[in-house]
């Protein structure tokens, strides 16, 4: 792969002085994208109220969730089928309290017996435990803790986020990412490397930001639509990265020798 020189302006030629500050400005842009990824990760890691990142938390955020609890949805389909009729109405009733007040009453002394707990190691154990085997084994979901049976037993009515803070947020997202993405792009066209190349990786950044940004509208109806959003933002993101290190690598190595005519 050959590189080109033919332009005046080309990073290389310019000054030890002018290279050395393009080189902390580039950095700084590569260290703001990645702290926007970190910040991205902490702010919305927990917004699906399930420990982890998942694609529930981008959904969560710009459509909302509303789902029934797990638990209570196997219950109320008929599962397991030889559950007796009243604990099953004992498991559902305590299922549909405050969700607050779930952990207390779980193995509640009071209730004896009848406790949630109690109700759940005779009926469930059998299937649900991590030692389970054979016909109608369900190991990978255990119920044997609290924590196995809190992660089933809430239900969700997550709200997205509001039209005029994510209409705040497009707008500044929009214009500030959109103003340094063009300035590292501008300058990765000042480099020795290839037109093609540069101008695929420059594609691939441009249209992921418009696809992340598009996406954050397109899921409020849909939310199949966080999809398109991850898929931009990894995208921009990508992109961003191997146009400031292009950028860097350009600065870093010496500038080639003039062709003989």
């Amino acid at each position: 792969m050959a590189f080109t020189n033919e332009h005046p302006l080309r990073l290389c030629n310019l000054s030890w002085l002018a290279r050395l500050g393009i080189a902390g400005l580039v950095l700084a842009a590569l260290g703001g994208t990645a702290a926007s990824g970190i910040y991205l990760y902490l702010h919305h890691e927990n917004r699906d109220e399930r420990p982890g990142m998942t694609i529930d938390d981008v959904k969560a955020h710009y459509h909302g969730i509303v789902a029934e609890a797990p638990l209570l949805a196997a219950l109320e389909r008929g599962h397991p089928d030889d559950l007796n009729a009243d604990d099953r109405e004992r498991l559902i009733e305590w299922l549909r309290d405050d969700s607050s007040r779930l952990s207390q009453t779980f193995d509640s002394l009071d209730l004896g017996a009848f406790a949630p707990a109690e109700i759940i190691a005779v009926s469930c154990l059998g299937c649900h435990a991590r030692t389970s085997t054979g016909d109608g084994e369900a190991a990978d979901i255990p119920l044997e803790y609290w924590d196995d049976v809190e992660a089933l037993s809430v239900s969700r009515d997550v709200q997205p986020v509001p039209v005029l803070i994510l209409a705040a947020s497009t707008h500044t997202h929009a214009l500030g990412l959109a103003s340094i993405a063009i300035a590292i792009g501008l300058l990765s066209l000042l480099t020795r490397w290839p037109r093609v190349v540069v101008g695929l990786v420059l594609a691939l950044t441009g249209l992921g930001l418009a696809a992340d940004l598009g996406g954050w509208w397109l899921t409020r109806t849909n939310p199949a639509f966080a999809y398109m959003i991850v898929a931009g933002g990894s995208a921009f993101g990508g992109g961003m990265t191997l146009l400031s290190l292009m950028v860097l690598l350009d600065i870093c190595l010496p500038a080639p020798r003039p062709q003989a005519k």
